[in-house]
């Protein structure tokens, strides 16, 4: 079976032809995504201990952080189940979500999708966003 970490990078993979780094030899499962032509961040996968995002227990949990421009969409993300205020990040711009099925699948791909966005040139972004 095919764990949510798993299927979200699949997801990026696939959509935005974006394969992970592995930067740290301290944190071998932390992957960053980039863009290609300006190389910013727009998602990074990584495995915590829960007590360091607030939760109860030591276990590991997978979570993605990805970038929110919008900060009223942030705040009620950050009431829902799921979502946190991005962890090892700036957490007024990033929010991180749990990789552990309390957000539905099309939801993580939505904001991945949205963090894509937010963090592409400008130029990709002209093509990305319609003229209104």
């Amino acid at each position: 079976m095919t764990s949510i970490r798993e299927e979200v990078i699949n997801y990026i993979k696939k959509k935005y032809e974006a394969e992970p780094e592995y930067l740290w030899k301290r944190y071998p499962d932390y992957a960053v995504f980039r863009h290609n032509d300006n190389r910013k961040w727009f998602a990074i996968i990584m495995d915590v201990d829960a007590d360091k995002l607030g939760l109860p227990g030591t276990e590991r949990v997978d979570i993605i952080d990805v970038k929110v421009d919008d900060m009223m969409l942030r705040d009620i993300l950050l009431k829902q189940k799921g979502y946190l205020p991005g962890y090892h990040m700036n957490k007024g711009s990033w929010i991180t979500i749990l990789l552990d099925g309390s957000v539905p699948y099309d939801d993580i791909c939505n904001m991945i999708d949205s963090s894509f966005v937010n963090t592409a040139s400008k130029k990709k972004k002209d093509k990305l966003i319609p003229a209104k």
